[in-house]
């Protein structure tokens, strides 16, 4: 079936798309993707761990979209033989091998070394470096934020006693949101969203505004305007992480980042408290250079908490999940410059009116989206609403519903698929 925004002649074969509940007993829910983009359920596979249920460890609240406060708690292995998920209520995380028709069967659960203090644990983001067979876990509290494992040819996991910190001399108690290895697997880079965890509001919404060393308040938000939001680390060749470097993202809060795919030394940054996206570029040595900071529409209220990101497959548009308004809007890329192509792309999805964003509004929760591989459709989770919704792409950037499931409310985190 061709849609408007794919390229002449190019069709949509149909796939396969898997979510995380990250209810208490946790598992995985494994999607058929139709040619049309419609989404049938096939299984749902226990993944042996704990999932934070609908709690937000990160904010406190008893009942909040987008526990995780991050991205990637669900991805592949390239060659698509092996599905990993973070199980973010006990600090572990499960294996799965892939089958040939997409079915789940779980391979290996083991714990990610960091121990849960509280209600919750805060395992959250995964990146996979097969030329290593390693695993990166990135945890929202530290210090310890990130831990390693081993993978065997199988999938079977064994945890190592590597452990490091998203955190700076003077900044304890940082809240980091993603890991994501580059192309070449030479460098991991991890996105930030706080310099500390944020006290709560009476509804448990943080506060992002401190008293500063002057008496003067101060966004908590980091890279705003401290210019050490991104932490670099080199990968060795065993897996094994050098020491950190921290660098300027050129934007508030650089939550996710999301490599093109024609140019694997480019990537965009999406600014959780910038409401926008930079595209940056990371050389040999590791360093990082950003463009100037594209923003959208801020008169609904600040900050639009724009977070995730997914990028085309030719790299001519980037859809950007907006938390705070419930709605996703898409960027256009034509060489380095970055332009608004609709804002929003998508109609607002409500949720049940008991969640309010960092800007008031209310809000469903939109957190992690994914692209198909051509480029077809955009499935995003809207966690209050207890919907996953597809999306047909157009060629002018916009989105057009096509499809929605059914799934756990609040709780469900991590998209991926083939």
């Amino acid at each position: 079936m061709s849609t408007a925004g794919e390229p002449a002649g190019a069709t949509s074969a149909g796939g396969h798309l898997y979510v995380q509940t990250n209810e208490i007993r946790n598992a995985v829910i494994h999607y058929v993707c139709g040619a049309d983009g419609s989404l049938t359920e096939v299984e749902r596979v226990l993944t042996g761990g704990a999932g934070s249920g609908v709690y937000k460890p990160i904010s406190g609240q008893a009942s909040a979209p987008n526990a995780f406060e991050g991205a990637a708690s669900v991805i592949l292995s390239p060659d698509r033989r092996l599905l990993f998920a973070t199980n973010g209520g006990d600090n572990s995380v499960s294996s799965f091998r892939v089958g040939d028709a997409g079915e789940l069967e779980v391979v290996d659960v083991k714990r990610t070394g960091n121990v849960v203090d509280g209600a919750s644990g805060t395992a959250k983001s995964l990146a996979y470096a097969p030329t290593y067979n390693t695993l990166y876990v990135l945890h929202s509290f530290g210090p310890d934020h990130l831990r390693i494992m081993s993978v065997d040819a199988d999938g079977r996991l064994t945890p190592r006693p590597d452990r490091h910190t998203a955190d700076t001399l003077d900044k304890v108690g940082r809240v980091p949101t993603m890991a994501v290895l580059t192309p070449d697997s030479k460098y991991l880079i991890v996105g930030t969203t706080f310099d500390q965890v944020a006290t709560a509001n009476p509804d448990g919404s943080p506060i992002l505004w401190v008293p500063g060393p002057d008496g003067a308040p101060k966004s908590i938000a980091s890279n705003a305007p401290d210019p050490d939001g991104l932490v670099v680390f080199a990968v060795h060749h065993d897996g094994a992480l050098g020491e950190a470097c921290f660098q300027d993202a050129g934007c508030g809060s650089p939550f996710y980042v999301a490599f093109l795919h024609d140019r694997p030394d480019h990537f965009v940054i999406g600014a959780a408290v910038g409401d926008g996206v930079v595209l940056a570029s990371i050389d040999a040595d590791g360093q990082v250079t950003t463009g100037p900071l594209v923003k959208i529409d801020t008169s609904a209220g600040q900050p639009s908490e724009l977070c995730w990101l997914s990028v085309s497959p030719d790299d001519r548009y980037v859809y950007a999940t907006n938390f705070g308004y419930s709605n996703i809007c898409s960027f256009r890329i034509d060489g380095n410059v970055v332009t608004l192509a609709q804002d929003p792309a998508c109609a607002r999805v409500p949720g049940d009116g008991t969640f309010r964003a960092l800007n008031g509004t209310v809000s469903s929760g939109p957190s992690d989206s994914w692209l198909s591989p051509d480029g077809a459709y955009l499935y995003q989770i809207y966690g209050n609403a207890s919907k996953l919704v597809g999306y047909s792409t157009q060629a002018d950037g916009s989105l057009e519903e096509v499809t929605s499931a059914d799934i756990p409310y609040n709780s469900p985190q991590g998209v991926v698929g083939f």
